[in-house]
This record gives structure tokens, sequence and C-alpha cells, in this order.
């Protein structure tokens, strides 16, 4: 089986900081391209920022200057490094990546999901 494991997340200031990580472990051929997504009350899923494995990022216009998405392939590791959080930031955060099971076929995982609330 495949795991994606997050950590970090919390309550943080305006004005703060915060570094998301996710570790996928288990058993696959090859990962993809990572990324993160949040979903905020009353709102759909949105796409933050993801990454290639080349490292090719792209980010939403909201948070661009703001967050660096980053990824250690050794370590099977894709981070959000997310700076100068404003409130409208608050979301649940969620870490994707697309894992590849065999030669031909991928599937999307997702992490468990992580609360980050920036509030004063």
């Amino acid at each position: 089986q495949v795991q994606l494991v997050e950590s970090g997340g919390g309550l943080v200031q305006p004005g703060g900081s915060l570094r998301l990580s996710c570790v996928a472990s288990g058993t696959f051929f090859s990962i993809n391209v990572m990324g993160w997504y949040r979903q905020a009350p009353g709102k759909q899923r949105e796409l933050v920022a993801n990454i290639t494995t080349s490292g090719v990022t792209n980010y939403a216009d909201s948070v661009k200057g703001r967050f660096t998405i980053s990824r250690d392939n050794a370590k099977n590791t894709v981070y959000l490094q997310m700076n100068s959080l404003k409130p409208e930031d608050t979301a649940v955060y969620y870490c994707n990546g697309e894992i590849g099971y065999n030669f031909r076929y991928a599937r999307h995982y997702w992490g468990q999901g992580t609360q980050v609330t920036v509030s004063s």
C-alpha cells in the first residue's frame, strides 16, 4: 500500500510562518507530480502549488511570492513553506501525489489533511 503522511499545520498569527511536510511511503514504481491543495469552509478544494520531478513549480495567484513548494526525491518528501500568512489562508491543507504502481499506470493519493488557522 501507499501512504502520504503529513506533518505541520496549526494556529498562527497573521504574518507568521508554517512549514508543511508530506512523506510518501510504501511500495511504488515512481512518484510523478506532487502538490498541495486546500479547502476552506463553503469552498471547493483548490490547488495551492505543485511541483514536477525535475523541480518545475506552479502556484495559485493568491500565494505567489509568499509560499514555496519544494521536494526531496531521495526522501520521497514534498514541502510547503508558508510565509506572510493571512487570515484568508485558513483552510484544511492536503498533500497529493501522482504515484505510479507499474510501468503504465499511476494513481493520485491524498494525505489526511492538516488544519491551518491564521487568526489574531
